[in-house]
C-alpha cells in the first residue's frame, strides 16, 4: 500500500482553534434497554458549544423505558429526532438506521451509555477544518464506572495526524484496536464513501475505523478527553467478550476489512498477511501464557492454537510455536520452573503497562 511522497506518513502540530460559521454535527445514539442512561448521553450532544448538533436516537426495540424517554427528549429538543427498529435488529444495524437519517457534515457515534465531554466537538471539528484530508479524528477517552464520571481535561494542546494508510499499517503489525468509540469524530462524506458499519457481533466499529483509515487521514487529539465511556456489567463487552472472543472478532474484522473495499488498494494482500502473521503470534503468545500460568492442558491453549492455525500457512514457522512445544511438554511433566514462569508473566505484565502508558500520551499502542 503506498502513501503519497508529497504527504507526510506522520506529523505533530500545534493546536488551533478555527472560527467561522459552526459545523454540523450529527450524533448517532442507538439504544437498547438504557433508559438510565439515555439522557446524560443526549444532553452531552446537546450542549455542545461552537458546533451545531442534531442528535438521532435509534430504539433498538427496547423492553424498558428508553423509547419513552426518547420522546421525552424530542418533545423538550427540536435537534432530537427518534428512530424506531421494528424489531430488535442489534448494534450493527441500529447505527446504520440513524446514519440513513444523518445530515451533518460530521457523525459521531455515542452508545447511550457513554457521554461526550464538554467541548469535544469542536477540538474534533478544528482538526478537520485544518486538514481537509482527514476523515477520522479522536482523542483520549476516560473510562470510568458508577454515577459520577471523573473530572475531563478540555484544552487540546497538539494534534498528530497520520497519513492514512500509514496509521493502517501500524493497525495490522499490532493487531489491536486502539479506539474505544465514543471519542470518534468522522467526516460524514468519508462514511458516505466508504459505506456502512459491516455485520460483525462485536469488532464493527474497529473495522470501521480501519476501512476510513484506508482512504482518508486519521488524527488524534492531545491533551483533551474527548469521551466519557461507562464500563458496567449490563455492557455487551461486558458479556460477551472475553480473550478468545476478542482474538476472533479482529482476526474476522481484518478479514472483513481486506476482502471488502479495501481489497482494491494497491499492497492490500500485503497487509492482510501482515495482519493474520501478527494475531497468530498473539494466539501462541497466549497459549504460552496459559502455560505460565499452569494452564497448558486446558482447553483454551488448543483454541489459540487452532485460531492461528487459520490464519498462517505453516504455524510451526511462527516464534511462539517452539516455545508452546516445549512448555506444553515441561507442563505435562509438571516440570515447569515456577521461577521461569514467574519472570515470564512479570514481564507480559510490564509489556502491557507501557503498552498501556503509550496509549495513554499518544492514542497508539
Amino acid at each position: 500500500m503506498t502513501i503519497e511522497k508529497t504527504q507526510p506518513a506522520k506529523r505533530r502540530v500545534k493546536a488551533v482553534s478555527h472560527s467561522g460559521p459552526p459545523a454540523t454535527v450529527t450524533v448517532v445514539i442507538p439504544c437498547y434497554n438504557y433508559a438510565r442512561f439515555l439522557t446524560q448521553a443526549v444532553e452531552s450532544a446537546l450542549q455542545q458549544e461552537e458546533v451545531s448538533v442534531d442528535v438521532i436516537i435509534v430504539d433498538d426495540k427496547s423492553t424498558d423505558d428508553s423509547l419513552a424517554v426518547a420522546h421525552g427528549l424530542m418533545r423538550l429538543h427540536t435537534a432530537v429526532k427518534v428512530v424506531e427498529n421494528p424489531y430488535n435488529s442489534g448494534p450493527v444495524e441500529t447505527f446504520n438506521a440513524g446514519v440513513a437519517g444523518a445530515a451533518g457534515e460530521f457523525l459521531v457515534r455515542l452508545d447511550a451509555d457513554d457521554m461526550l465531554t464538554p467541548g469535544s466537538l469542536k477540538r474534533a471539528v478544528d482538526v478537520a477544518r485544518s486538514f481537509p484530508r482527514v476523515g477520522l479524528i479522536y482523542g483520549h477517552p476516560l473510562h470510568f464506572s458508577g454515577a459520577t464520571p471523573p473530572a475531563a481535561r478540555i484544552r487540546a494542546t497538539g494534534w498528530t495526524v497520520w497519513a492514512g494508510q500509514h496509521w493502517l499499517r501500524e493497525r495490522c503489525l499490532n493487531g489491536y484496536n486502539v479506539i474505544t468509540s465514543p471519542e470518534v469524530v468522522m467526516r460524514r462524506s468519508a462514511v458516505q464513501h466508504v459505506g456502512p458499519q459491516q455485520p460483525l457481533k462485536h469488532a464493527h466499529d474497529m473495522e470501521m475505523w480501519f476501512r476510513i483509515s484506508a482512504y482518508y487521514d486519521v488524527a488524534y487529539i492531545h491533551g483533551a478527553d474527548q469521551a466519557w465511556h461507562r464500563e458496567h456489567p449490563e455492557s455487551l463487552s461486558a458479556r460477551e467478550v472475553d480473550e478468545l472472543v476478542d482474538f476472533n472478532e479482529r482476526a474476522e474484522a481484518f478479514e472483513v476489512l481486506f476482502t471488502g473495499i479495501a481489497a482494491e488498494l494497491p499492497g492490500s494482500e500485503d497487509l492482510h498477511r501482515t495482519a493474520k502473521r501478527t494475531l497468530a503470534n498473539q494466539a501462541l503468545d497466549a497459549a504460552n501464557h496459559e502455560c505460565d500460568c499452569g494452564r497448558g492442558d486446558g482447553r483454551l491453549v488448543q483454541d489459540f492454537v487452532e485460531s492461528a492455525s487459520l490464519l498462517v500457512e505453516d504455524i510451526r514457522r511462527l516464534p511462539g510455536w517452539n516455545r508452546l512445544q516445549k512448555r506444553s511438554s515441561l507442563v505435562a511433566l509438571k516440570a515447569l520452573s515456577p521461577l521461569a514462569s514467574l519472570r515470564r508473566r512479570a514481564w507480559r505484565r510490564l509489556s502491557d503497562q507501557v503498552a498501556w502508558w503509550r496509549w495513554h500520551r499518544q492514542g497508539v499502542f
